[in-house]
């Protein structure tokens, strides 16, 4: 999985390549790493297959490290997506906090990075009654969060990731007003 090195996501968000290549379907998709997308084909929820323990629990990532764009990421990373407490190899067993968006690069802004990530969470179940909530009709708590700052706050080991890339589409517009940009 080099494609982490030559993408430049080792080390703009990560410092090893993940172990494993995460299994991630948009429709019947399947996501090879490195993928393009267009934002209307992933701005619906994807499926995540796990092949981990089922027994642990595991947290996944969303995030897109080039806000507003790959030359001035002063958002980045944002949130895309963020679940603790997965079990039973089902991301529906676990809480949601950041509720899923698709990719919105803003138009001129070409090809953004949108890489999910796998942790095991080595310290069992996360308490997460005191965090943050982020509903998918805001931008309010998505900027600025740090993949490595997450897994080292709540002792994250990472196991799985994958990644796609996308630039503007005419569904950019539509989830923008969704999040309230423009306001």
């Amino acid at each position: 999985m080099d494609v982490f090195r030559t993408s430049g996501l080792i080390p703009d968000v990560l410092d090893e390549v993940p172990p494993a290549a995460l299994k991630i379907k948009f429709g019947n998709a399947e996501l090879r790493p490195g993928d393009t997308q267009t934002p209307t084909n992933v701005k619906d929820v994807p499926s995540v297959t796990i092949e981990q323990d089922a027994s642990e629990f595991f947290t996944l990532i969303c995030h897109d490290p080039d806000a507003p764009s790959r030359e001035d990421p002063k958002f980045g990373e944002f949130q895309h997506w963020l679940v603790m407490n997965i079990t039973n190899n089902d991301i529906n067993t676990g809480e949601e906090l950041t509720t899923y968006i698709g990719s919105g690069a803003p138009k001129g802004t070409g090809l953004h990075r949108y890489i999910f990530l796998l942790f095991k969470q080595t310290n069992g179940k996360i308490e997460t009654k005191d965090l943050p909530r982020v509903p998918n009709n805001t931008a309010d708590g998505r900027r600025l969060q740090k993949a490595r700052d997450i897994a080292k706050r709540f002792n994250l080991q990472l196991v799985a990731g994958n990644f796609y890339l996308a630039e503007w589409d005419d569904y950019v517009p539509v989830l923008h007003a969704q999040l309230g940009f423009g306001k």
